[in-house]
């Protein structure tokens, strides 16, 4: 099932992708690989999901945080592509939790990016090696910040 058709099933939209907001691109080619930037949980009315994890945010907010990124992330990678089925599969994934100190719950966090992408490739196409670390701070006070490198066709 093409990708466009798996969000329609599900009820779910694809945000714009964003302009950079900073001296990067969104994502680099190299030969079949996609090198995904960092990308934030914006909601559907372009605002920014905010806090941190542990200190005001429980593990649902960012859980929820997070899926919102995966929408993000595939928005670029569409940007990117052209074609959402050009994503041979997800090699890996960093899931950036802004978080207090002893918030130790990081991989429950970043399970919305990758429950989210896995929802729309599918099992084989979408899950790979991820790691999930804990960050003092992010830009803007962001909740979840994701990198992602996708295989490509």
């Amino acid at each position: 099932m093409r990708i466009e058709e798996r969000l329609k099933e599900l009820g779910l939209e694809l945000p714009p992708a964003p302009k950079p907001v900073g001296n990067y691109v969104p994502g680099v080619l190299v030969g079949n690989l996609l090198f995904m930037s960092g990308v934030g949980p914006r909601r559907a009315d372009g605002g920014a999901i905010t806090g941190k994890l542990g200190a005001g945010l429980s593990i649902e907010q960012g859980y929820d945080a997070a899926r919102a990124v995966g929408l993000n992330m595939l928005a670029n990678v569409r940007a990117v592509l052209g074609d959402l089925d050009r994503s041979e599969r997800v090699v890996q994934v960093l899931g950036m939790v802004n978080c207090a100190p002893d918030f130790i719950d990081r991989p429950q966090v970043s399970n919305g990016v990758s429950d989210q992408i896995v929802a729309l490739l599918g099992e084989e196409r979408g899950r790979g090696a991820r790691s999930a670390v804990g960050m003092a701070a992010l830009p803007g006070q962001i909740a979840v910040e994701v990198e992602m490198v996708l295989q490509v066709r």
